[in-house]
């Protein structure tokens, strides 16, 4: 076993190991034993001496990232054995070899127990994004194993950290082609045709997450009048209008992201004129569009991605919600999210009471939805439930 740098809890600081949460704090460390060098494994220690765990040590809040709970060796054998773990589970979930669905998440950080890594997987092609320097480290590893669980699957790997890894000195070659060349290529979702763009794209290209909460709309909107607000490249409006909607309208405030709409639309539904698309603010469309529409769609870009931050996003989620709930026509639906990871269920759900409160308006719980199966949770690792979102019944 390779002599690496110890890190020596306070009293009571453990506890959190104990029960095999996979974050350590910066002030939760009484001694470091060692170097202790940005993205190096580091083995965790209570403070009787006692090994708690192994993993990456990081300059920042979150100090340590772990990777096991018992003494290991970052091999090639631990990076294959993981993502052949995590390629046999979406086997399993019948995403591999999908007909009608060939985009899905691979990796899902501590999900998977990989905390700092998210692999996407569109069609043949592979977009990692890193989120710690310790998986910077492992990138050339981490990439064979790809093609070594999945071989032919993957024509093209493209790593897009250069916005998720932190800005540390000497780490260069953020984002780049590690596999293959094809800045973007059209892909499967539920048998509706999305082209990807990986390398402009949010995120790794494409909300993965949304799927199954996609499907539903889609059985929501028979005979209905859709609005899809922050609707990005139109993925709700595209089930909207497969569900038999009486008309979709889309609303970004990105022109890009309405002229990848308005492509999205044409290549599911040529020539449809239930759709139309506008580049606008959303507070302000919804200012006068009292009973025009019978379904609402809310998913917003993450209102707060840090704690500090957290009473703004609250606010802000209230906000836009009440605007909704004052608008939407009677027997309306609305479904209602939040992406961020810092806001929780019980707090998001709570800025949306208040919303019903103000508008007024008598409101049902019809749905509570989540992240797919392919975006795992952790049991020891809540936090990992980032979306959250409600299908309520407004009278």
């Amino acid at each position: 076993m390779t002599e690496r740098t110890r890190i020596v809890l306070k009293s009571g600081k453990d506890q959190s190991l104990r029960r095999f949460h996979p974050w350590v704090f910066s002030g939760a460390i009484k001694k470091i034993h060692g170097p202790a060098r940005e993205g190096s494994l580091v083995d965790l220690y209570d403070n009787k001496e006692e090994y708690l765990a192994t993993g990456h040590y990081q300059d920042g809040s979150i100090a340590v990232r772990v990777l096991a709970f018992e003494p290991m060796e970052t091999d090639e054998l631990f990076w294959e054995n993981k993502i052949a773990d995590a390629w046999q589970l979406r086997v399993k979930l019948g995403l591999v070899d999908n007909p009608e669905t060939n985009v899905f998440r691979w990796i899902n950080a501590e999900g998977d127990g990989l905390p700092g890594l998210i692999i996407d997987y569109y069609a043949g092609t592979v977009v990692i994004q890193m989120h710690s320097i310790g998986m910077y480290h492992s990138l050339e590893m981490i990439t064979s194993c790809l093609l070594k669980t999945a071989g032919a699957k993957i024509h093209t790997i493209y790593n897009k950290s250069n916005s998720t890894l932190p800005d540390k000195p000497g780490i260069k070659g953020r984002s780049g082609f590690l596999k293959g060349d094809g800045e973007h290529g059209e892909v499967l979702e539920n048998g509706f045709r999305f082209n990807v763009d990986w390398v402009q794209g949010q995120k790794t290209g494409f909300f993965i997450d949304q799927r199954e909460n996609r499907k539903m709309v889609g059985k929501w909107s028979a005979g209905r009048k859709v609005l899809n607000m922050f609707g990005y490249t139109g993925g709700f409006s595209i089930y909207g209008l497969g569900g038999s909607a009486e008309l979709v309208h889309t609303v970004d405030s990105s022109g890009k992201a309405i002229d990848l709409t308005r492509e999205h639309m044409e290549m599911n539904f040529p020539d449809d004129t239930r759709h139309e698309a506008f580049a606008e603010d959303a507070f302000r469309y919804m200012e006068n569009i009292k009973n025009k529409y019978d379904l609402i769609i809310l998913d917003p870009p993450a209102f707060a991605k840090h704690q500090r931050v957290l009473n703004n996003a609250l606010q802000g989620y209230k906000r836009i919600n009440q605007r909704a709930l004052e608008q939407i026509a009677p027997g309306g639906i609305l479904f209602t999210f939040s992406c961020s990871q810092a806001v929780s269920r019980e707090n998001f759900r709570k800025s949306v009471f208040v919303a019903a409160a103000n508008a007024r308006r008598n409101v049902r719980i019809l749905h509570q939805l989540s992240q797919p199966p392919d975006h795992p949770v952790s049991i020891y690792h809540p936090e990992g439930e980032y979306l959250k979102g409600l299908v309520l019944a407004v009278e």
